[in-house]
């Protein structure tokens, strides 16, 4: 079946078809690195490593792009605000932000281009601008001539002369809806040489550039927060097309994560950083929470949903932990997913339509377990397991192996503690005494214990919070 994905630049659903046959390539705008990075923040790349799996697992070859806006006007601002390098909160945020990637499971990007290395492209780029008569210097700054672009505002569907025009006042601008692509120094920011003075990149100019020295003219998959439509995205198809571009074939955007119906921002105050959520939760169960709703769905953030998440995502990780104590190892994953999981995936990344079919598996799994059919749930094993490694979710995979590994001190401790418990509830059982023995049990599932009886002894795991 054909890969089919909503394109905002078409506002529907297309058939994929890549531009060379067996390879996609993948322009993904990443983090303006002047804060440290929220679950907002991180919820793009997680969409869009969740759409990179599915590509490479259909067997495409994918180039995937994410950069670094590692100069701007914020980043200037919290530079003069802290009394530290422009260069020095940058490059924190930025390992902030690859930490918070790493701990969520996200395969690294291809490259991983900033912004204030691509100067050259920058000037390459302006100057072929304004020699087409797309763009023009003002007192040493560069503006783009919006309406010298006949498709401006295409890809948001608006109208020129509807837009706002906050920059009336701003000399040498012959349109105050043209934006800069350079602007000129000021005393105290960082500058850079160009042939009109000196000066510092504007935030469009930075992707345009970006994008065309790693995938080219075209290029098949531009994606970001729809945020980003307008103005960004705009205004690099502006620049890109007006250069001689023909820039992104498809462009996919996705929703946000609210709280209280507003977009998550730290403007706002009402942001949540990873840093904090991957000490309160654990990092596989927060990727279940932002990766599996649909991609074009807003994540509403609260406590419970995220409770409702980790005890989703606990019954499947203990059929997996059932199904391998009963095989006595490992189960390697099943070399194709079943055919139902395909048909969403294809369908525009259909991750929730997907994931049914994972707990459908998981209960039949469960059936066979239930019925000693070892045979059986060994085969709904290696199904999960192959669905879950293209939703970076399988608890098996070496990558959460450290996760795991981080609690096995305090796991040795409580199980001690926990089987000398339950010996007295079996000595109990083995005498009669039902009462005691399911006083013992109520008094672990009261402190937060699941206590399974099996043919092998009892066991237990760590129940819901």
């Amino acid at each position: 079946m054909t890969i089919r994905l909503y394109d905002t630049s078409a506002r529907q659903i297309r058939d994929f078809t890549p531009l060379v046959p067996g390879c996609v390539s993948i322009y993904l705008c990443g983090a303006t690195v002047q804060a440290a990075p929220h679950i907002g923040h991180v919820r793009s790349y997680l969409n869009f490593d969740i759409a990179r799996r599915w590509f490479q697992y259909r067997g495409y070859d994918v180039t995937f792009i994410r950069n670094v806006t590692d100069i701007d006007d914020k980043i200037i601002a919290k530079s003069a605000e802290q009394g530290r390098p422009w260069w020095s909160i940058g490059y924190e945020n930025e390992r902030a932000f690859n930490d918070g990637y790493d701990a969520l499971g996200c395969l690294p990007p291809t490259y991983e281009p900033r912004a204030t290395g691509h100067v050259p492209e920058m000037i390459e780029m302006m100057r072929g601008l304004i020699e087409r008569g797309h763009a023009y210097e003002a007192d040493g700054s560069v503006y783009f001539d919006v309406r010298s672009f006949p498709g401006y505002l295409e890809l948001s569907n608006q109208d020129i002369d509807d837009l706002l025009q906050p920059d009336e006042g701003v000399a040498g601008k012959r349109d105050p809806r043209d934006f800069a692509m350079w602007k000129a120094t000021k005393p105290g920011e960082p500058d850079w040489e160009t042939p009109w003075g000196r000066g510092r990149p504007g935030w469009h100019l930075e992707c345009s550039a970006m994008a065309h020295k790693y995938l080219g003219s075209a290029f098949d998959i531009h994606g970001g927060g729809r945020d980003l439509i307008f103005p960004h995205h705009e205004n690099e198809i502006a620049q890109a097309k007006a250069f001689g571009d023909a820039f992104a074939a498809y462009w996919m955007h996705n929703a946000w994560v609210t709280m209280s119906g507003e977009k998550m921002s730290k403007s706002l105050g009402n942001s949540v950083l990873v840093s904090d959520m991957v000490r309160q939760w654990r990092p596989i169960v927060l990727r279940y929470y932002l990766g599996t709703p649909h991609y074009r769905s807003t994540i509403e953030y609260s406590e419970e949903a995220l409770r409702e998440a980790e005890s989703a995502f606990a019954r499947i990780e203990g059929f997996v932990q059932r199904v391998v104590e009963k095989a006595g190892g490992a189960v390697e994953p099943a070399a194709e997913v079943p055919p139902a999981f395909a048909e969403a995936m294809d369908d525009d990344m259909g991750v929730p339509q997907a994931l049914a079919i994972v707990h459908t598996t998981v209960r039949q799994g469960n059936s066979a377990l239930a019925a000693d059919d070892k045979e059986a749930a060994v085969a709904r094993l290696a199904e999960v397991r192959a669905m879950l490694g293209v939703l970076g979710l399988d608890p098996l995979d070496p990558h959460w192996a450290g996760e795991a590994d981080r609690g096995e001190d305090l796991h040795g401790a409580v199980d001690t503690l926990v089987r000398l418990v339950l010996e007295q509830r079996e000595a109990a059982r083995a005498r009669k005494d039902w009462a005691t023995a399911d006083a013992i049990r109520d008094q672990l599932t009261q402190s937060g214990l699941v206590i399974e009886d099996s043919p092998s002894g009892p066991r237990w795991t760590l129940g819901p919070r």
